[in-house]
């Protein structure tokens, strides 16, 4: 992420913006605050279902067990626009990533990575825990991959 004039801004996307992007958002807005470190987040899915929608009760559950509030967090879909306000677009998913890139306007370089490239490594998926469960997993992984981003990011 290059040298910006104002806090990095930072989109992270998932299919519908209920589960996996609205947790990466909530958890590393409150680690970036805990830091003391000035930053600009929201969250987007490629889909259109939950536009408007609160996060899933059960990624709700899971942040606050860990003492995070996601509950102000609304879906919405992302769009090519999206190009121009954020400086790093995160995906939690290779096939986010297609997506997202998909919708790249000609001549734009703003970086999509996979979240967990700070985290797990490259090429690994957040799994998604919408239809088959495993929150806590895909919790673990989302807040390990934040803290990782966080530190480059302080690091620059």
């Amino acid at each position: 992420m290059s040298t910006v004039p104002h806090p990095p801004r930072i989109l992270f996307v998932c299919l519908g913006n209920i589960c996996r992007s609205p947790t990466a958002e909530g958890v590393f807005r409150d680690l970036a605050a805990q830091a003391g470190t000035e930053v600009a987040t929201d969250s987007a899915g490629t889909g259109d279902w939950h536009i408007g929608s609160p996060p899933d009760r059960r990624a709700m559950a899971e942040a606050a067990r860990r003492g995070h509030d996601i509950s102000d967090l609304r879906g919405r879909q992302f769009t090519a626009a999206d190009f121009t306000r954020f400086d790093l677009i995160l995906a939690m998913d290779r096939s986010n990533q297609r997506d997202i890139e998909a919708l790249r306007p000609a001549g734009n370089s703003v970086p999509v990575h996979l979240l967990l490239d700070y985290g797990e490594g490259p090429g690994t998926d957040v799994p998604d825990p919408y239809l088959e469960g495993g929150f806590d997993r895909s919790f673990d992984l989302i807040e390990t991959a934040c803290r990782g981003l966080l530190a480059q990011l302080r690091s620059a």
